[in-house]
């Protein structure tokens, strides 16, 4: 980890806007908008897949600041274009989405070692060069749900990448699914930049288990949880931007906070963190962040992250009642856990590779 001053600067990650009813609500993501620049932060992250988000980026920030004061990326995603075409029609419709003109930086989207073939057999390394030298997106790169060797690979056959974005945090560091530290050395390697996502890991190290909670509170009295997540991934080097999922202006104004009065972790705050590493490495919860990537075409409509995030409670926090709260909430008007008839089409789409049919099941003992 880097011991300089310097630190790579809070991207806001567009993913898990703030809901008014179905919608997202463009007023709150405006004040958000507003206080990250206001701080000097530039970095936007969004994705094609990412529902109404290109497009509350135009309103909330795209239409109301000059082009050349904000750095926007977004994401051609393989998985859910039915072909060539399909793919390459995706740019049209993010640049119509978001009327930004052009993309400073596009990324092929959560490539991994299940889908990794689509994006060579389309040809579509070679359709962001040409998107590049045609003044469309300024860099291209990819996000990376894959092994070190699939990685390796990937920036050794395409050396004009510009960026890798990685799933790091101190929790999935030494993850052999996703294998955090093993990517970003890769990365760096290859003299890459990295943008960091999930650095909360999906809000899950926002709420950690009690005894990291403790952990923390003694170490550093008074300082968020979230704080800890991101300085982990703000200390290391190479790091372009360090993306938060922020969800409302409250969670915007305790990362500013966290950047604001950037300290780069030393050797004591390392050591705590390898004992929180060591403690969430024995939990029970289930390592989900709360992509969503798998209840597009679930046959049964569950809403398995939230699934997830209520039995967490319980297996995580050892809180029964609040579990039983949060599912019945999660399974409104959908499925139930015990609903899973184990088609398999949840687990292909999972970044995280996780036995989301194994999970069900025993969210449905517990919860049901």
């Amino acid at each position: 980890m880097s011991t300089s001053t310097q630190h790579a600067p809070l991207g806001f990650g567009l993913m898990r806007l703030p809901q008014a009813g179905e919608a997202i609500d463009i007023a709150q993501t405006s004040r958000m908008v507003d206080a990250f620049m206001a701080a000097g932060f530039t970095y936007f992250d969004t994705a094609y897949v990412y529902n109404g988000s290109e497009e509350a980026a135009r309103k909330a920030l795209v239409e109301r600041y000059p082009r050349e004061s904000y750095t926007l990326a977004t994401k051609l995603n393989a998985r859910v274009a039915q072909d060539v075409q399909d793919a390459h029609s995706q740019l049209e419709q993010s640049l119509a989405r978001t009327g930004a003109g052009y993309f400073d930086y596009y990324l092929l989207h959560a490539v991994q070692d299940s889908n990794a073939r689509h994006y060579a057999e389309w040809g579509l390394w070679d359709f962001v060069e040409e998107q590049k030298a045609a003044g469309r997106i300024r860099h291209y790169g990819f996000s990376f749900h894959g092994t070190p060797a699939l990685l390796d690979r990937l920036l050794t056959e395409h050396p004009g990448v510009d960026i890798v974005q990685l799933q790091i945090n101190y929790a999935d560091w030494e993850n052999p699914e996703v294998a955090a530290r093993e990517n970003y050395e890769v990365a760096r390697r290859h003299g890459k930049q990295i943008v960091i996502m999930e650095p909360v890991k999906g809000g899950a190290l926002a709420d950690p288990p009690q005894e990291v909670k403790a952990l923390f509170d003694a170490a550093r009295p008074g300082a968020s949880y979230a704080s800890w997540a991101l300085r982990f991934a703000a200390s290391l080097d190479g790091v372009l931007a360090v993306l938060s999922g922020m969800s409302d202006t409250a969670q915007m104004q305790d990362n500013l906070a966290t950047f604001a009065s950037f300290a780069p972790m030393d050797e004591a705050d390392r050591a705590v963190i390898a004992k929180a590493q060591q403690i969430l490495a024995h939990s029970a919860a289930i390592p989900c962040t709360g992509c969503g990537y798998c209840v597009e075409g679930c046959p049964r409509q569950i809403l398995i992250p939230k699934v997830f995030a209520a039995a967490n409670k319980q297996l995580g926090q050892n809180d029964a009642g609040k579990a039983k709260e949060a599912y019945a909430r999660s399974i409104d008007g959908r499925g139930k856990a015990s609903d899973c008839i184990g088609c398999g089409q949840c687990e292909g789409a999972c970044p995280q590779h996780l036995p989301v049919i194994e999970w069900l099941r025993k969210c449905a003992e517990i919860l049901e």
